[in-house]
């Protein structure tokens, strides 16, 4: 994370950028104290690494310059306050609303994921869609990895990482959506036989055919 390297070279140079945007390698060769050759150098790193991007900027008088500015992946690197403010927000529907306007918004979420990846699913066997179950969770932060168990026709998934663990912590609707999910995209029963929330070291499915 950012708050990490503060201090570092990178760190200003980003927040240089972050908070001015649209700087050239002299402006900030000026603002860091450092050579435009050092610059450069970081500046070339952090374009690999799909956090910074140029563009040609042309003068009234003057050769063109590219000024520097950060990409949207960029944007990851700074403090965020998601999670509480989810919370906050499920928390003031339920106080006016209430448990059951919760109990339709996580629904509504299941239903558009599930309108979302349905044809993913499409045509595949029940194997292939827990494959492809598991690539769609690994898109989405959860770190997730599949296996054939020793029975026939039995699949493992696991997710080692729950990226709404906060919101999941104090509104279970978001797991057993997640599992319902889960059995309308597979078509299969899912059992989970572990869980984050609940002090697990992962969330754990067991996934077999319809019986």
């Amino acid at each position: 994370m950012l708050q990490q390297e503060e201090g570092s070279t990178r760190y200003r140079l980003i927040r240089l950028l972050k908070t001015q945007g649209g700087l050239s390698i002299s402006e900030l060769s000026k603002a860091l104290a450092i050579t435009e050759v050092a610059v450069r150098r970081h500046v070339h790193t952090l374009e690999k690494d799909g956090l910074v991007r140029s563009s040609l900027v042309r003068q009234a008088m003057g050769r063109p310059s590219y000024r520097y500015r950060l990409t949207e992946r960029a944007d990851d690197l700074f403090p965020k306050n998601y999670p509480h403010l989810t919370l906050e927000l499920l928390s003031e529907l339920e106080e006016t609303a209430g448990a059951d306007a919760v109990d339709r918004l996580f629904a509504g979420r299941r239903d558009k994921l599930a309108s979302r990846y349905r044809d993913r699913m499409t045509g595949r066997s029940l194997k292939e869609r827990v494959a492809e179950l598991s690539s769609i969770q690994n898109a989405g932060g959860y770190m997730a990895e599949w296996e054939s168990g020793n029975e026939e026709e039995v699949y493992y998934l696991y997710e080692y990482n729950c990226p709404i663990a906060m919101v999941a912590g104090k509104y279970r609707q978001a797991c057993q959506c997640e599992k319902t999910l889960f059995r309308q995209l597979l078509e299969a029963d899912v059992e989970r036989t572990e869980c984050l929330a609940d002090g697990g070291i992962r969330c754990a499915y067991a996934i077999r055919p319809k019986t």
